[in-house]
């Protein structure tokens, strides 16, 4: 069973890499689904949600990308093709009139072309699940109206995840769920396996212990209907799903900000596929969707723009099947991700604000094994672009600061790296960078002393350097006792297993 994992733009994949009527569901959780993200559009600028503003207004304002888009979707010649319908056409049109040129509809021609491939991936059997914010969920239901409903398909279910939380102080209703709008692609032709809830007191009176189960086959045509014991089957599910959010010390939790249960997804899964399906999530973030389609043996095609997420979706699998890694991992295609030195420079002379940090992502994660974090912080990062830990003693941690340099390196490079590890307090300092150390750069590193661990008996260079090439060549992170619970993990670490993990 071969998956896929694309690292890139969604548009750009699913335009030029996914075949028309291959995938048999998908799910989409995008980007800002959350109501603090999308006050934004609203110009909501003030308070605790000023740092998240901000990252919408870099993501979604009005420019060149939303200008090509609108283009693309209002081209009369791919209208008169066939590529788009005309509801699609005439309501991107009339919401250029509305709203004008700014966040929101940026943000909506951005979903038009993504949802608009999505529907030409899909087989006809296939069904679309878009999850979503309620504060953008009227537009976004709009769109796929038009795009599945003038095509064919139809509108299934607006089912409502609810959930609990600590609440707040508020002028208004607690907002204590999500919208989870589902479209098939062909009327009565999806693939829907009914999926059972136990009865209710009401319901067993009713019955009387009978129900009666609907299925269709794999054409589409209905079977007979069929009476099931309610007792012991259940009653059909509604679409109101009541299920807790990842609470803060669940083993499930990566510390991924928009991340979603597996029990939410292993409920659509089981829905609308079955065993050898192809599932696909076109923003797959922090890997929920491929996790649970892993587990529940379907094929499955990941797509996402940050190599962050690249690598944490890699080292959820290795943690989730240790032992059927090396298996897994054979049969996962990735791509877009570096494997020569020609696509590692590409990758870092990509001057976009979208992936200004890829190459420091891929290069620190890849040579770290996913133990490093990312410094996200924008503008002047201080030198130091990721930090790893490492254990000293069962009390207290060692540090290590990373700096990637996709240009020229020298003897002033390792300077100013030096310089910041000891600013940073850190026992090692690390240069990724594409040159061989020079004699200079040589002697700079045994300037700066070797580190000796207190427990161990080896000795280290404090400052380091690492070329792409050696990375590609499988060269990675050697630090004494490196802890891998010192950053957010695939597979939270419990207190008793990090207790035993020090021992």
């Amino acid at each position: 069973m071969t998956n896929r994992l694309f690292y890139g733009d969604n548009l750009d994949v699913l335009r030029s890499r996914i075949a028309s009527d291959s995938v048999d569901l998908c799910y989409i959780d995008p980007p800002f689904n959350s109501k603090r993200n999308y006050f934004q559009i609203y110009n909501n600028q003030g308070g605790e949600d000023r740092a998240q503003a901000q990252a919408f207004v870099d993501t979604w304002e009005w420019g060149d990308e939303a200008e090509t888009g609108l283009a693309w979707i209002t081209d009369v010649d791919r209208l008169n093709s066939g590529k788009l319908t005309p509801q699609t056409v005439a309501l991107i049109r009339g919401l250029d009139q509305v709203l004008g040129h700014g966040s929101l509809f940026a943000y909506l021609i951005h979903m038009t072309q993504r949802i608009v491939e999505i529907h030409r991936v899909l087989k006809p059997t296939g069904s679309f699940y878009l999850h979503c914010d309620p504060t953008a969920s009227h537009y976004l239901k709009l769109v796929c109206d038009a795009v599945f409903c003038g095509q064919g398909g139809d509108f299934l279910n607006e089912i409502i995840w609810s959930y609990r939380r600590w609440p707040t102080v508020s002028k208004s209703f607690q907002r204590m769920h999500d919208v989870i709008f589902l479209y098939s692609k062909r009327t009565d032709r999806q693939t829907f396996n009914t999926l059972l809830d136990s009865p209710t007191a009401s319901s067993m009176k009713r019955w009387k212990g009978k129900t009666q189960k609907v299925t269709f086959d794999e054409n589409g045509k209905r079977n007979p209907t069929i009476e099931v014991d309610t007792e012991s089957d259940g009653v059909a599910m509604n679409a109101v799903w009541s299920i807790p959010i990842i609470a803060p010390v669940a083993k499930e939790r990566l510390g991924y900000p928009t991340q979603k249960p597996e029990a939410l997804l292993e409920r659509i899964i089981k829905a609308s596929s079955n065993e050898g399906d192809v599932v696909l999530d076109a923003y797959c973030g922090c890997g929920t969707t491929v996790a649970v389609a892993q587990r529940l043996g379907r094929q499955w095609i990941g797509i996402d723009i940050t190599y962050q997420s690249i690598a944490l979706i890699l080292k959820r699998l290795e943690d989730r099947y240790p032992a059927d890694w090396p298996a897994i991992e054979a049969n996962i295609v990735l791509d877009g991700v570096p494997r020569d030195l020609a696509s590692a420079v590409a990758l870092a002379n990509r001057k976009d604000d979208k992936t200004r940090k890829e190459f420091e992502k891929w290069a620190i994660l890849t040579y770290s094994k996913n133990q490093a974090r990312i410094n996200e912080k924008k503008g002047a990062d201080g030198g130091v672009d990721g930090i790893a830990y490492f254990l000293l003693d069962k009390d207290s941690n060692g540090k290590a600061i990373f700096q990637v340099k996709s240009g020229t390196s020298n003897r002033a490079t390792l300077a100013t790296l030096n310089s910041d590890r000891q600013r940073e307090k850190a026992e090692f300092g690390f240069l990724i960078t594409m040159d061989l150390p020079t004699k200079p750069m040589r002697d700079e590193i045994a300037a700066a002393g070797k580190y000796k661990h207190p427990l161990l008996d080896r000795e280290d260079d404090r400052l380091q350097v690492i070329t792409i090439a050696e990375i590609l060549r499988g060269v990675r992170l050697d630090v004494p006792m490196a802890r891998t619970d010192a950053v957010k993990s695939a597979a939270a670490i419990s207190a008793d297993a990090r207790q035993a993990q020090l021992l």
